[in-house]
């Protein structure tokens, strides 16, 4: 054996798992957890809800992987081109002798970057005809029920219910949704999708939140949530954020409003000046139909007093007949003779002309009562309809549903109490009833329902 087949012979043999295996475990304890700054590229989402992608700078590009159920900060879904911060570890794939990123969590590198990917999104969505102005749909003058779809907890549902109940009581569906992180932008557009394909589904639909940041907001402009509110068939008020706050979803909604409060104003009318405008329009229509039965009336009674006098006309003429009759021969004064006898029996069969103003006079008295019968009726149908739209305002009033035996809680403080976790054992409760309170203490903690029971209990207490 020669000199170099005893080196050879010296040198450990591994095999590729063996070195594979090494390298990775040299590469995961010189790293450790790290932090990675590059652009997105080549991002693919697979069936199995992992994410596939690249980390690129301008000189180098190392691939990564986000395992499902990884922490995205923010809410911001990765993007192809986002420039974000990786948190993660650094690892081999001895598969296909790579080294690879295991991302945890990412952040967008500021608002710089998010306000890069909106507007192009923006301009995306725009070139498709998302945003355009013949798109939007009229909301309704009087809605009978309002779909809302925001956070259960938030004051911002509440401030909407309050307005309605101020302005215009009306029927109110709430579809729970988160507004923020990840998962929201699949819940609020899945909310919207399901509110139009209710067997009765509401006549408008606000979506709604309160302020915050971009990254609060970002949400509202995932492409899922955009074009769920441009394909809707009901009409969407958007109502996120406040008044300086611009998200994408206010483009493809039907209608905008600076706040949440301000969307329950837009849906709905003031009830007492749509009350005021009944009184108006019943008041000037009374005054129009009196005014025109006193000028048929005068009329009447102008073309009746413009009749000619018959009799001063026939009397007229018999004395020129007399004139005639002196001149002429005793001939033709008997033929005159003859001609004004038989005229004198004429006249006889001739209506007298007091006969022909009483026939007037019967005429007009039948046209008015034709028009006070037609006017009676017009006033009773409007008084019908009146009462109509009366019996359903009282039935959506809340004092119809606490007729119905249903009442409302507080505590001694006059706190509203809308959930069995919020009493306390031996806390001192008041109960609401149509004819009066009845004061009572809870003697037991009282068990907490689950979320299908507390959205049947919201929609209960919101009818």
């Amino acid at each position: 054996m020669t000199a170099l087949g005893h080196i050879l012979q010296d040198i450990p043999v591994f095999s590729v798992s063996e070195v594979s295996q090494s390298l990775k475990l040299m590469v995961e304890k010189a790293y450790g957890r790290i932090r990675v700054r590059g652009e997105i590229s080549g991002l693919k989402r697979h069936s199995s809800g992992h994410t596939y992608f690249a980390l690129k700078d301008t000189e180098a590009v190392m691939d990564a992987v986000m395992w499902r159920g990884s922490f995205s900060g923010g809410g911001v879904a990765l993007e192809e081109g986002l420039e974000i911060i990786a948190t993660g570890r650094l690892t081999t794939y001895p598969g296909r002798s790579k080294y690879q990123m295991v991302v945890e969590q990412f952040e967008p590198t500021g608002q710089g970057a998010l306000l890069k990917l909106l507007e192009e999104r923006k301009g995306r969505l725009a070139a498709e005809g998302l945003f355009e102005a013949s798109r939007k749909k009229p909301l309704p003058l009087y809605p009978q029920k309002i779909g809302i779809v925001t956070s259960p907890t938030g004051a911002v549902l509440q401030d909407i219910l309050h307005r309605l109940e101020d302005r215009y009581p009306c029927h109110v569906l709430v579809w729970p949704v988160l507004v923020q992180g990840q998962g929201a932008a699949e819940q609020i557009a899945a909310a919207i999708e399901g509110f139009n394909r209710l067997p009765d589904p509401p006549d408008v639909i606000i979506v709604a939140r309160g302020g915050g940041s971009l990254e609060d907001l970002w949400a509202f402009n995932e492409e899922i949530v955009v074009r769920a509110a441009a394909q809707s068939d009901i009409p969407l008020i958007s109502a996120v954020g406040h008044e300086t706050d611009t998200t994408l979803i206010d483009y493809a909604a039907d209608r905008r409003a600076p706040t949440p409060t301000a969307a329950a104003e837009i849906a709905v009318p003031v009830l007492m000046n749509l009350w005021q405008f009944l009184q108006d329009r019943h008041q000037r229509l009374t005054a129009v139909m009196a005014q025109d039965l006193i000028h048929r009336q005068t009329t009447l009674i102008a073309v009746s007093r413009g009749l000619p006098d018959l009799t001063y006309l026939i009397e007229n003429k018999i004395q020129r007949l007399d004139e005639w009759s002196e001149r002429l021969a005793p001939l033709v004064r008997a033929h005159i003779q003859t001609l004004g006898h038989r005229l004198l029996q004429v006249t006889q069969y001739l209506r007298h002309p007091q006969e022909t103003i009483t026939i007037a006079e019967q005429k007009c008295f039948s046209l008015i009562e034709q028009f006070r019968h037609g006017a009676r009726r017009i006033f009773e149908a409007t008084f019908q309809r009146f009462e109509l739209i009366t019996h359903r305002l009282d039935h959506a009033s809340y004092q119809s549903i606490l007729n119905r035996g249903f009442c409302w809680t507080t505590d001694a403080k006059g706190t509203f109490m809308t959930r069995a976790s919020q009493i306390k054992k031996g806390a001192a409760l008041k109960l609401h009833y149509i004819d009066g309170l009845v004061s009572v203490v809870e003697s037991s903690v009282p068990a907490a329902r689950g979320n299908k029971s507390l959205s049947d209990e919201r929609q209960r207490k919101l009818l």
